[in-house]
Order: structure tokens, then sequence, then C-alpha cells
């Protein structure tokens, strides 16, 4: 039976054994790597829902900028009206800056567990062979 802890302040927390690193429990597939890889894809989650929210307010809210502001209508650059060069033109260099951040943020996050995970095994793991 396991032993029950009682937990008296928030600087000490539940601490993962000393002789297992992160890439081994990645690796065997035990619970703490279940956690840390839920806690990966949630954050791609997160980044996911966070850009498309973004770009969704933005490519719904220019028409309606232009929709609702008449002025916006009759501004023209060289000839060309404001709102056609905005949604035609000025949309795809937008949504490349966008996927170009999202790529960068989502590699970052991979990063940061490879980075973690990569620390070597203790002495005495059992990670290797005989």
């Amino acid at each position: 039976m396991a032993e029950r802890v009682r937990i008296t302040s928030s600087r000490r927390g539940a601490t993962r054994p000393t002789d297992r690193s992160l890439g081994h429990e990645l690796r065997e597939q035990t619970g703490l790597g279940d956690v840390y890889l839920r806690g990966l894809m949630s954050a791609q989650l997160r980044l996911s829902a966070t850009v498309l929210a973004v770009g969704a307010l933005l490519l719904v809210g220019l028409p309606l900028v232009f929709a609702l502001v008449p002025a916006t209508r009759d501004i023209t650059l060289a000839g060309i009206p404001l709102p056609w060069l905005v949604l035609g033109v000025a949309v795809y260099p937008a949504a490349l800056v966008t996927a170009r951040f999202y790529v960068r943020a989502s590699e970052r996050i991979e990063r940061e567990l490879r980075d973690v995970s990569a620390q070597p095994d203790p002495p005495g793991a059992g990670g290797g062979g005989p």
C-alpha cells in the first residue's frame, strides 16, 4: 500500500523519482511520459486555436469594417479601391507571416520538450544494456 503524503506548502510538490529521466519516461510510455505528451498536445492545440481565432477575426472583421464604414470604400490607391487591395492582395502576405509564426512557435514548444527529455539517464536508471 502506498504511503500517504500530506502537502503543507505549495513550494514542495510531487516530484518524480530521481532514478529516471524524462526521456526514459517518454520511451517507456509511463504515466508521467503520457502527462508530458498531453501537455505538449494541449500547448499545440492552444496555439492552433489562437492562430485560427485571430485569422478568423481578421478575415471576418475586415469585410465588416468595409461594409459598415462607407468612407473606407471610397479610398483608392493607384486607381484600385482599398477593400480590393486589402482583401485581394494584403491577405496573402499576412497569411504567410501568420503561418511562419505558427510553425516557429510549434517548433519551439516541441524543442522545449525535447531538450527536457534529452537529459541523460542518471546512473543506475536501467535504460541501457547490461
